[in-house]
């Protein structure tokens, strides 16, 4: 038994909190009458980094994750409150996924491929049938490779983000910081990061596991409701 529970994916919530009431309050409260831009801005990004903080001390697995998002968060906060030149904004929007990408990069060459642990992982597929099943048919090199190159499209998908993220910012947010047009700006920009970014690389994430479930169905012959972990197994291994 597994004494761990693995932390709940809420998506809603984390859509909710970090990108709907955030860009909300920015757009709609930033005015001299209501908030102020600067009220606004603090209350706004109040409520990614709060949430920040619970996922960081609540779900141990997704420390660093967490912790580079209160980062953001505040390096945000940080540019509007202090009224730093707001082209720096497109530079942290951009630098915080390929410095992802880049972690992913190095972490394959130190012999942690990330979507190993993200996809090709005995919570998700049954890794102990895929390698027997690969040994006999002397194709474990070969599933190596494909790995390899998995893990190089994972890293695509941050450079991906990256890019998207500079063009966005660029794109839209080009008033004064700590004005009331900058954080209107923001908030829209946050509102758009979701189906620009967010979902384009979602579904690059089910391509590359697609990608890997098509290798393994070629290398070992698996079905795939043999590559999967069933519910039932699921529980027995908790």
């Amino acid at each position: 038994m597994d004494s761990q529970t693995e932390p709940k994916q809420r998506p809603f919530v984390d859509l909710i909190i970090s990108i709907i009431i955030p860009s909300l309050i920015l757009m709609k409260f930033s005015g001299e009458d209501k908030l102020g831009p600067a009220g606004a801005l603090v209350v706004a990004l109040a409520f990614p980094i709060c949430y920040g903080l619970f996922e960081l001390f609540s779900n141990k697995k997704r420390n660093y994750i967490a912790l580079l998002g209160i980062v953001s968060v505040l390096l945000t906060g940080g540019i509007g409150l202090l009224k730093i030149d707001a082209q720096w904004l497109a530079v942290k929007e951009a630098a915080i996924p390929l410095i992802l990408g880049i972690g992913v990069l190095v972490a394959n060459k130190l012999g942690f491929p990330i979507v190993r642990k993200l996809l090709f992982n005995p919570k998700l597929m049954n890794v102990e049938r895929i390698e027997t099943s690969l040994a006999q048919n002397n194709n474990k090199p070969e599933f190596e490779q494909k790995l390899d190159r998995a893990n190089l499209y994972f890293a695509g998908t941050f450079l991906f983000s990256a890019i998207m993220n500079y063009v966005l910012a660029k794109a839209i947010v080009t008033s004064e910081s700590g004005t009331e047009a900058f954080n209107q700006e923001l908030g829209k920009m946050t509102l758009y990061s979701y189906p620009v970014i967010a979902i384009p690389s979602t579904i690059m994430m089910l391509a590359i596991f697609y990608y890997i479930w098509r290798t393994v169905n070629r290398l070992t012959g698996l079905k795939l409701e043999e590559v999967l972990v069933t519910e039932e197994e699921s529980d027995e291994k908790k």
